[in-house]
């Protein structure tokens, strides 16, 4: 991978180029004028992950450049600071080795750090070595969260240490609202907190008059969008595979106070089986699919996107929200979306500035 260089005097010359490129890569479907969202030009990543580099007595942070020439060949970069990471992060890069240094029970073999932040300054320190952790290391690890003021995992082979808790929570201001949310170590979550008020803040836009239907959610996550849109719809039917974000999404709906939504865990392919009838059990039976009215689906894939057959199945909805975070993949399916469906409102999220990396939204309605 390619470290960002960060340069905030050219953060719009850079955005600039990410609008034409969309601009250009989606002219074919006659799409409105693309809304462009604006990312912080540094400090906007509330998670990164660190390799730590043992030289001596010396230890730093290190990442990896990768020669495009060789993708073999890696180059160790190393890192006092990190732009791209929030200014909680970069305050506690230091501190952190600084406190470790002269603490062999915490430095020896300690590979990897991984910080999980919030915009209100919140930190979650992932720990991870290649040995065993004990009763001394906890010991220790237990100043350390101290002096810090953070929370600590230690993490080894078949070994997972929780000195306090595995998450943090996020609290998001959007249109007025204050979303609570918990966000778990080592689980997806968006990592740029302010794009992500502002993709809630469009996605609640585009859906503003669904009173009167219900929301299917495909590949919900934590339930980052399930939270933020459920008082747009009369009932919530969210699915999700992984068992670690449906448990979290389910604490997210708790946390605020949601109860028109359910979550289920399911893929999206078997959830297609189940509104088609194909697909039963306990589950589905629990769900009462024949109550709901879907008006609207929002589906949020992973970067493959979506193959034909799921496709096929968004086309049956009156209205599709789909959050892209690759637009190559989206550009696929919207070739085959398109045909039931014309480009309502279309969006680009700069969530991964200096990358080429883009998140785009896209509102799709029923043609007719």
């Amino acid at each position: 991978m390619a470290i960002p260089v960060v340069d905030p005097a050219r953060y719009d010359q850079q955005l600039e180029a990410k609008r034409q490129r969309i601009t250009e890569q989606f002219a074919r479907f006659s799409p409105p004028a693309l809304e462009v969202y604006p990312s912080p030009p540094s400090h906007y990543r509330q998670r990164c992950e660190f390799r730590i580099w043992h030289e001596g007595e010396d230890l730093f942070y290190a990442m990896f450049e990768v020669d495009s020439a060789d993708p073999k060949k890696k180059t160790v970069v190393r890192l006092d600071d990190y732009p791209v990471a929030s200014r909680r992060i970069n305050a506690l890069m230091p501190a952190l080795l600084d406190a470790i240094r002269d603490v062999p029970l915490l430095r020896r073999r300690l590979f990897q750090v991984e910080f999980l932040t919030t915009l209100a300054g919140e930190a979650l320190v992932t720990l991870i070595y290649h040995r065993p952790l004990d009763e001394a290391w906890e010991a220790e690890a237990r100043r350390l969260q101290e002096t810090l003021g953070v929370m600590i995992i230690g993490r080894s082979r078949k070994q997972r240490l929780v000195l306090e808790r595995d998450h943090v929570w996020e609290r998001l201001e959007v249109e007025g609202r204050e979303f609570v949310y918990q966000q778990v170590e080592n689980s997806f979550t968006q990592p740029n907190a302010e794009i992500c008020r502002s993709m809630l803040t469009w996605a609640r836009e585009v859906t503003r008059d669904s009173r009167d239907g219900d929301l299917v959610e495909l590949y919900c996550g934590n339930g980052n969008f399930t939270v933020a849109l459920a008082e747009n719809f009369r009932r919530v039917l969210a699915t999700e595979i992984s068992r670690t974000s449906v448990a979290s999404a389910r604490e997210n709906l708790a946390a605020n106070g949601l109860e028109n939504v359910t979550v289920g865990r399911m893929s999206a392919e078997e959830f297609a089986q189940a509104l088609q009838g194909e697909k039963g059990g306990r589950r589905v039976t629990e769900w009462a699919l024949d109550d709901y009215d879907f008006t609207t689906v929002l589906v949020d894939p992973p970067r493959a996107g979506l193959d034909e057959a799921s496709c096929r199945q968004l086309s049956g909805y009156a209205r599709i929200v789909y959050i892209s975070c690759n637009p190559d993949t989206l550009e696929d399916n919207l070739a085959l979306l398109t045909e039931t469906h014309r480009i309502t409102r279309l969006a680009l999220f700069d969530q991964f500035p200096w990358t080429h990396h883009c998140e785009c939204g896209v509102l799709l309605e029923r043609k007719g």
